[in-house]
């Protein structure tokens, strides 16, 4: 079962950077160039600066990653960034409305350390997407040179005996040490629970650890963090084998309760070079699909929108081409026999039904899926828009992948195809830093 600890985080000293709201930054892996520029030049000291250090003029190989420690080094030693006096949990909650739509949405959950160990079914941990070797290497150089995490992974449970939403109701009600909103309108705010033992913040966060703690835990964002993690770990035990529980063996983890209303946002597939294989599609999508026709590109995307707040898993799709569209709901006999191997959550998923369509329909496979055949928005309107323009052959519009779905995938020891799920709002980085030390 999952090791669970408390921990002294790094956090930006408000009294040094003035305003919270300046130094923090999205996750390193949404942050495009232009918006990098924005984060540094909002504040000197912006967390992005060591998240996500850039290449400058003259740069040998690996200089950013060492400026970033020399960065941080410099701000733990001006107080730019002090460490907690006591080891807590950091009760974290985002307040945010669903895109899309008007509904609003509160999400609760906590920052802790999580004790590193190999992915299996049998033990603690449990990934559900495959990971690329580039982003690995990156965030390996970095945890390298700084010895701290950033960013944290995101990690799922279950709170069987529903003992949770209470605990974090109770810390709610108090006033909050950091209360900000970003640039999309959600709302974060922070508490620190002191985690010693005593009082009621000590029993607290001894019942949201023992929560957590129960079943396994499925890493539901940063599965490259944590196998670099991992890598990092090992490293660090063949120089230091006779350290009792280093702090090294752990990283700073976001838990969240799975069946609490959670968002994912679906990503939409965008069916590119696949010149005449694309012509007709819509007339042949009847081979697998029940069809409906739609009369108008906003029809489609209104339709989607509308969608926005329901579980997928029911095999509907929208379909956009040039000429025309439809609503599509898979006929899942005809598809059994393209399906990939696995487990029934996998095959269950909207997901790798399209997959399985795609390459029946116009022969793309998972090579010509790698090649860039197929592209990703997160936005129906964008979508559509790229068929339009004559930037894409199809777009299929999809549902949001069920939060039950993700973890029934990990329990049987399955990984989802690519870019199968984007789970909203991001935790900010910068609230907490996790150094490995104790």
């Amino acid at each position: 079962m999952p090791d669970i600890r408390p921990f002294r985080a790094l956090r930006f000293d408000p009294s040094s950077v003035g305003d919270l709201g300046l130094v923090v930054a999205p996750p390193y892996d949404v942050v495009d160039p232009e918006e990098r520029r924005r984060l540094v030049a909002r504040h000197p000291a912006n967390v992005v600066r060591l998240d996500l250090p850039a290449e400058e003029v003259g740069d040998a190989p690996d200089d950013r990653y060492r400026r970033a420690a020399r960065t941080l080094a410099g701000w733990r030693s001006d107080g730019t960034l002090r460490k907690d006096p006591h080891p807590s949990l950091y009760m974290y909650e985002q307040t945010y409305r669903v895109p899309g739509t008007d509904v609003e949405r509160t999400q609760r959950g906590f920052f802790a350390r999580l004790r590193l160990e190999p992915y299996g079914t049998e033990g603690g941990v449990l990934p559900h997407e495959r990971t690329l070797s580039a982003p690995k290497e990156d965030r390996y150089k970095l945890l390298r040179a700084t010895g701290v995490n950033t960013s944290p992974v995101v990690g799922l449970y279950d709170d069987a005996a529903r003992s949770v939403p209470g605990l974090l109701a109770e810390v709610t009600a108090r006033a909050a040490g950091v209360d900000l909103t970003d640039g999309d309108g959600v709302r974060h705010r922070l508490w620190a629970i002191t985690a010693d033992g005593t009082g009621r913040d000590g029993e607290i966060a001894g019942g949201l650890m023992a929560a957590a703690a129960r079943g396994p835990v499925t890493i539901a964002d940063g599965h490259h963090r944590y196998e670099t993690a991992l890598r990092y770990r090992d490293e660090r035990r063949m120089t230091r084998s006779c350290e009792e529980d280093p702090a090294f063996d752990y990283l700073l983890m976001l838990f969240l309760e799975a069946t609490e209303p959670l968002t994912v946002l679906p990503t939409h597939r965008l069916v590119r070079g696949a010149g005449q294989a694309a012509s007709g599609l819509l007339e042949r999508v009847g081979e697998l699909f029940d069809v409906e026709p739609i009369s108008s590109a906003d029809e489609l995307v209104a339709d989607t929108r509308a969608r926005a707040l329901e579980s997928g898993g029911k095999g509907r799709f929208g379909l956009w081409t040039r000429d025309g569209g439809a609503r599509l709901t898979a006929r899942r006999a005809a598809l059994r026999p393209d399906l990939p191997p696995g487990g029934d959550a996998l095959r269950h998923l909207d997901v790798t039904v399209l997959g399985a369509a795609l390459e029946r329909l116009v022969g793309l496979d998972a090579e010509a899926v790698a090649s860039g055949a197929v592209g990703y928005t997160k936005s129906a309107d964008e979508a559509v828009a790229a068929v339009e323009t004559g930037d894409a052959d199809a777009a299929f519009l999809l549902e949001p992948t069920p939060v039950a779905s993700i973890e029934a995938v990990a329990r049987d020891g399955d990984v989802m195809p690519q870019k199968s799920t984007y789970f909203y709002p991001k935790a900010l980085t910068g609230l907490v830093i996790n150094p490995h030390e104790w």
